[in-house]
């Protein structure tokens, strides 16, 4: 029996978290989620997800200094390898391509999407991702 593929949905808003759920699950992805960025960072460990799914503006850490730390601290070394789609709610593609190079400098997204999303893009990049990785 072939295992379920696991994401993990770190946002801190729970309506947007159950439209992705909703959007994921349909596909038969099995869906986790956490509110903020240490709670995911727990659930990266605990869960050990395919992908994550990550809110970039949250209280506490941003989805940037989640992905930073999961990518380049080594007591997640681990769990490195796994991709990470960050959600953006920047205005237009402009600022969001300011925003990928300058922090594509000190972390290592492998996408973005822009809130709010179409559900077959989310889809299509989950499905992309995942492809990559195996």
């Amino acid at each position: 029996m072939q295992k379920q593929t696991k994401i993990l949905v770190i946002d801190d808003d729970p309506d947007l978290q159950t439209v992705v759920k909703s959007v994921l699950e349909s596909k038969l992805y099995q869906v986790v989620a956490a509110l903020d960025g240490d709670e995911g960072l727990r659930k990266v460990v605990d869960e050990r997800p395919d992908l994550i799914i990550l809110d970039v503006i949250m209280p506490g850490k941003s989805g940037f200094e989640v992905c930073r730390e999961l990518k380049t601290d080594p007591k997640y070394y681990f769990f490195s390898h796994i991709p990470v789609l960050m959600l953006t709610v920047y205005p237009d593609d402009r600022e969001k391509m300011h925003l990928s190079m300058r922090e594509g400098m000190t972390m290592e997204a492998e996408d973005y999407l822009h809130k709010p999303f179409d559900p077959k893009e989310l889809l299509n990049r989950v499905e992309e991702l995942l492809k990559k990785k195996s």
